[in-house]
C-alpha cells in the first residue's frame, strides 16, 4: 500500500483528561460512519484541528504492527477506507514497529501483543519511554479479551485494547478515540479485565492507609480517581459528585500530573494497584 504523504505539522491531540467515553461494543450504540471523515477534536476548542496548509483536519497517521501479513493487509484496507486516516507503515515485529513509529511519524500504533523479535508489550514500553515519540498513542490488539498480557501493555503505556474479532466500525472508532488522547475505558472489557488481573493476594485491605503514590492527592481527587477507575467519564463523575464537568476535568488533569500518568488508562491501573479501588468479587 502506498504510504500517504506527511500532513503539515501543528496538529495536536485532545486532552486525555477529557474523558469522553468511546462506543461500548456491548451497549449497542451506533459507531460513527467509517467514511465520515470525523476529525479528532482540538484540545482548546473541541473542534477538529485544522491542517495549516489546507484548512482541513489532518488525517490520523496509523502504523499497523502484526506478525501476520494477511492480518496487516486486511487492517490496512480497512483503515485506508476511512477518509480521516492514512496508513503510514506496516511492521511485522515489535522492533520494526518502534523504528517505524519514529521514521514514519505515526500518530497511533495498532499493536499486536504477540509478535516475534520484540513483543508488543516491550515495543509499547519503548515507544512510551521515548521523548521523541511523546505524542504517539498505542492501541493493543489481542486474540482473546482474557489475555492477562493486556494489563502489562497498559502498564507499559498503551491507551487501550481491542480483541481481533472487533467489528470494523468499532476498530475505526477506537483509532479515532485513542488518537484524540482518550482511552478505551468505558464500562466494559478493559475495566473488568484490569479488576480481575489486579485482584492480588497482597492488595491493600479496605480502610488501609493510602499508599505513598496517592499521598499527594486531596480527598476530592481520590474520589474522582475512584470513579475514573470504574469507567466513568467526566460528565458521569461530575454528576455523581455534584460537580461541573469542567471542574472534574481539572481534577483529572491534576491527578494525572501528580501521579505522572500518561493517560486515563494508567490512572485506572494506579487506582487498582494502590488499593483505592477494590475489584468486585462478583
Amino acid at each position: 500500500m502506498t504510504t500517504a504523504p506527511d500532513p503539515a505539522p501543528g496538529t495536536s491531540a485532545a486532552d486525555p483528561a477529557s474523558g469522553t467515553a468511546p462506543v461500548d461494543s456491548a451497549s449497542g450504540a451506533a459507531a460513527p460512519d467509517p467514511a465520515s471523515g470525523a476529525a479528532a477534536p482540538d484540545p482548546a476548542s473541541g473542534s477538529a484541528a485544522p491542517d495549516p496548509a489546507s484548512g482541513t483536519a489532518a488525517p490520523i497517521r496509523v502504523l499497523l504492527a502484526d506478525d501476520q501479513r494477511l492480518v496487516r493487509s486486511a487492517f490496512a484496507m480497512l483503515v485506508s477506507s476511512a477518509r480521516d486516516m492514512d496508513v503510514v507503515g506496516q511492521a511485522g515485529t515489535g522492533r520494526e514497529a518502534v523504528e517505524l513509529a519514529r521514521t514514519a511519524r505515526a500518530d497511533l500504533v495498532v499493536m499486536d501483543i504477540r509478535m516475534p523479535d520484540l513483543d508488543g508489550i516491550e515495543a509499547t514500553r519503548r515507544i512510551a519511554a521515548d521523548e521523541d515519540l511523546a505524542g504517539v498513542r498505542v492501541l493493543v490488539l489481542t486474540t482473546y479479551d482474557t489475555d492477562e498480557h493486556i494489563v502489562e501493555a497498559l502498564r507499559a503505556g498503551a491507551s487501550g485494547f481491542l480483541v481481533k474479532d472487533t467489528r470494523p466500525a468499532e476498530l475505526l472508532d477506537a483509532i479515532r478515540t485513542v488518537a484524540a488522547g482518550e482511552s478505551l475505558l468505558s464500562p466494559g472489557p478493559t475495566a473488568r479485565l484490569i479488576a480481575r488481573v489486579l485482584r492480588l493476594p497482597d492488595a491493600p485491605p479496605p480502610g488501609a492507609p493510602a499508599p505513598a503514590a496517592l499521598a499527594a492527592l486531596s480527598e476530592r481527587e481520590r474520589q474522582v480517581l475512584a470513579l475514573v477507575a470504574r469507567g466513568l467519564n467526566n460528565a458521569e463523575a461530575a454528576q455523581t459528585l455534584g460537580l461541573s464537568p469542567l471542574t472534574t476535568k481539572t481534577h483529572v488533569s491534576r491527578i494525572m500530573g501528580k501521579l505522572g500518568a500518561r493517560d486515563r488508562a494508567q490512572l485506572v491501573i494506579a487506582a487498582y494497584e494502590s488499593g483505592l479501588v477494590t475489584p468486585s468479587r462478583s
